[in-house]
Formats: structure tokens, C-alpha cells, sequence
């Protein structure tokens, strides 16, 4: 059973992204764990590089510095923890290719600052919501360990979220519901596009399509 604080915090994410994960997702995920394992490992190692490359680049706020200085310190213990789950499990460490989700997103990020800052930012929202709201979409069907796992992530990953969000109000010199509101319907647009393969954050697989 959720705690009240995990269902507030869910509550509030699926609020936020609109548009739930596909079911086709969840059924692909499953037919996919070692894949999903592995792409998540990834997918906390660039969660780490991106909240570190803010850090290098943004030195104007110091309260922000803070958090995001925590923040990859979060993303990199998750990224152990994956790790030592594929390691009990004998999974490989491997590369994969990576969805186009995180890129197409970063694609409608604005050049000039501050607005660049405030896409990112949002856009570092939106892919934080969605973690958040896949691994509470995909505990359920996985076994004991995974399950514990993956709803022991939420919290955490429900705060960067918020963070991420927050900063983005704070920078803005007007204004970002209706920005918001743009880069939710991009985000909601791909994870129901059609991906060739299988990541943690990919569409859904062609047969879903053809099939809906």
C-alpha cells in the first residue's frame, strides 16, 4: 500500500504530465526487464551529467548550485543501485542506444537565456514527472525486490522534479504556464509515438499501433 506522502506525491505528477504511460508500455517493459535495467542505469548516470553540466554553467544562483550539487549525488546512489541489482541478477553492464525521447525534448529548448535555462529546467521536470510516474506505473507486475526499488525511487525522484520546476519558475521573468503547457504537449506526444526499440523512456511498440 502507498503512503499517503507517496500517493500526494504521484497525485501531483500525474497532474502535471496529463497523459499517463501507455499500457503498451508497461506489457513491453515487462517482456524487456534486463533492457529496462540496464537503459535505467544509463538513464541515472545522465540524470547525474545533466543536474553537473547546470552546476558548470549556471553560477548565478548559489541556492540552486546547492540542490543540484545533491541532487547528481541522489542520481549517482541510484545509479549504484541499479547496478548492484544487475549484478545480483548477472546482468551485463552494456551501452544501449538511446530513445529520442530526452533529445526530441531538448530539441525545443530556446537559444537565448534566460529562456534556455527555463526550457531545460522544465524539460528537467518533465523527464523526472514521467520517471516518476513509469516507476510507480511499473511496480505492480515486478517481483518483491524491483518493487521495493521502484517505489523507494519515487520520493526522491519526486522532489527533483520539483526542484527542477520551481527553478524554472524562479528564473523566468514572466510567466511559464503556457511554455509549460507547449513542452507537455511535445512530451506527451512521444511517449506515445512508436519506438523501434525498447528504453526506459520509449514510445510504444509498433504493433500497439496498429493494434489501437
Amino acid at each position: 500500500m502507498q503512503s499517503t506522502s507517496m500517493a500526494d506525491d504521484l497525485a501531483h505528477i500525474t497532474e502535471f504530465l496529463i497523459v499517463p504511460t501507455p499500457q503498451a508500455w508497461v506489457h513491453w517493459a515487462l517482456e524487456n526487464q534486463t533492457i529496462m535495467l540496464i537503459d535505467h542505469a544509463h538513464c541515472e548516470k545522465k540524470a547525474a551529467s545533466t543536474a553537473l553540466g547546470m552546476m558548470y554553467r549556471y553560477l548565478e544562483y548559489p541556492t540552486f548550485l546547492n540542490r543540484l550539487s545533491k541532487l547528481a549525488r541522489e542520481e549517482l546512489v541510484h545509479f549504484e543501485q541499479v547496478l548492484k541489482i544487475m549484478q545480483k541478477r548477472g546482468i551485463e553492464y552494456t551501452h544501449l542506444t538511446a530513445a529520442k525521447y530526452a533529445s526530441e525534448l531538448l530539441k525545443q529548448a530556446r537559444k537565448e537565456e534566460p529562456w534556455q535555462l527555463v526550457d531545460k529546467l522544465i524539460i528537467g521536470a518533465l523527464i523526472e514527472a514521467r520517471s516518476c510516474e513509469r516507476f510507480a506505473a511499473i511496480a505492480p507486475y515486478l517481483d518483491e525486490e524491483l518493487q521495493t526499488f521502484y517505489r523507494g525511487l519515487l520520493k526522491s525522484e519526486a522532489r527533483h522534479f520539483e526542484i527542477y520546476l520551481k527553478q524554472a519558475r524562479a528564473v523566468a521573468p514572466e510567466p511559464i504556464d503556457s511554455r509549460i503547457d507547449e513542452l507537455r504537449v511535445r512530451e506527451n506526444e512521444l511517449i506515445n509515438s512508436v519506438s523501434e526499440e525498447f528504453r526506459f523512456h520509449s514510445g510504444v511498440p509498433s504493433d500497439a499501433s496498429s493494434a489501437a
